[in-house]
């Protein structure tokens, strides 16, 4: 299938289509006239593609990964794969951690507003004028 077939089958737009290619993510071969054409397992590809980028991976990162779904019978390519998603796995734990603080940071921020925003609440309210 060409280019725009892919695109329609995936969902996923011409431009990203060749961005794998550039990225080793996705192979076709060429027709004489130089135009793209992607086997049927294309489609899976690109589903796989796009799910490991929607769970926060870089192109680098699942580079590392697909060679485990394209050689399932190395043991290699299996270890190094497998060192490839723990370090993913760790990188992933940081961020995590970090968010965890900048929340906790926040929420300190959050409890002292509303303690100001309290005391100028009182502060400001109209005092009672005698005549």
């Amino acid at each position: 299938m060409r280019i725009g077939e892919l695109s329609k089958r995936t969902g996923v737009s011409p431009r990203s289509l060749r961005y794998y290619e550039e990225q080793g993510l996705l192979t076709s071969s060429r027709s004489d006239a130089g135009q793209r054409h992607y086997s049927d397992a294309a489609v899976q590809r690109v589903s796989l593609i796009r799910q490991l980028f929607d769970a926060g991976m870089s192109s680098r990162v699942i580079a590392a990964v697909l060679p485990c779904v394209d050689v399932p019978g190395d043991l290699g390519v299996a270890e190094e794969t497998f060192t490839a998603m723990m370090r993913e796995r760790d990188r992933i734990d940081a961020d995590i951690a970090h968010l965890i603080e900048t929340r906790d940071a926040l929420d300190v921020l959050i409890r002292v507003n509303s303690r100001h925003r309290a005391e100028l609440s009182t502060a400001q309210e109209p005092v009672a004028q005698s005549t």
